[in-house]
């Protein structure tokens, strides 16, 4: 069972998208992307609290019609292509902290850009966390073997070799070591000891939640979305 925790949840949300125009309010199978994060969430058993990170008055004006707290509008500085997640986490907590005092136990980050991420992965790896002594939890996904650091090849002038030095008889599918990656992450949960603390969203102890191919697909481009679109419409169909 679960202690009786305070855990916020955060959804960043900027405007400004290179990939895709406004891709948080895109429509994507009738309903705009942040939807389906917003669903999420309030399908959480677990989640005390959601705040809204945005610099969009329209995606702020949007998730408070969904009932999403969104207290401030996130400053420009922090809405850039290269600002951290980490600066927008940090940005989130010291608001709630000097305007209410109020400070979480553990913070979840909730990305728009995976629509198929839902409640049910969010209370999963919510429990791992809280009843674990790690710092975070984040969703991976195995790196299929054509990825795996054992198959990829780097350029050495005009000629490419082995990122990594292998034994070719040892270089078969099922014999390669497995490798995981961030799916996002569609979840990224950490203590607030360890984003305060440590200033990270990982720490030393991170816990891994692992997710299928299907539910990981991240959202940074047009075929992203038709292949998120023709997943979602697959579900319904079944």
């Amino acid at each position: 069972m679960v202690k009786s925790e305070e855990i916020l949840a955060i959804i960043p949300a900027r405007g400004g998208s290179k990939g895709i125009r406004n891709k948080n309010l895109k429509l994507l199978a009738g309903k705009p992307l942040i939807q389906y994060t917003i669903d999420a969430v309030k399908g959480s058993k677990l989640i005390t609290r959601t705040i809204l990170s945005s610099d969009s008055l329209e995606i702020i004006n949007y998730c408070k019609e969904e009932g999403i707290e969104a207290p401030f509008v996130r400053p420009k500085k922090l809405a850039q292509d290269d600002t951290s997640m980490l600066e927008v986490v940090i940005h989130t907590l010291s608001f709630l902290k000097e305007k209410e005092n109020y400070i979480p136990d553990y913070i979840i980050l909730l990305q728009p850009t995976s629509p198929l991420r839902t409640s049910k992965h969010i209370d999963e790896a919510l429990l791992l966390l809280v009843n674990s002594d790690a710092d975070s939890i984040v969703s991976v996904i195995e790196v299929p073997h054509n990825f795996n650091p054992y198959s990829v090849m780097k350029l050495d002038g005009n000629y490419i070799k082995p990122y990594l030095e292998y034994d070719e008889r040892l270089n078969i599918r099922q014999m390669k070591p497995k490798f995981f990656a961030r799916n996002g992450p569609a979840v990224l949960a950490f203590s607030y000891e360890c984003v305060i603390n440590k200033k990270s969203m990982y720490g030393d102890k991170i816990l891994p939640y692992f997710m299928n191919r299907e539910e990981s697909i991240d959202i940074d481009s047009e075929l992203d979305l038709l292949f998120a679109e023709f997943l979602i419409k697959s579900r319904y169909a079944k």
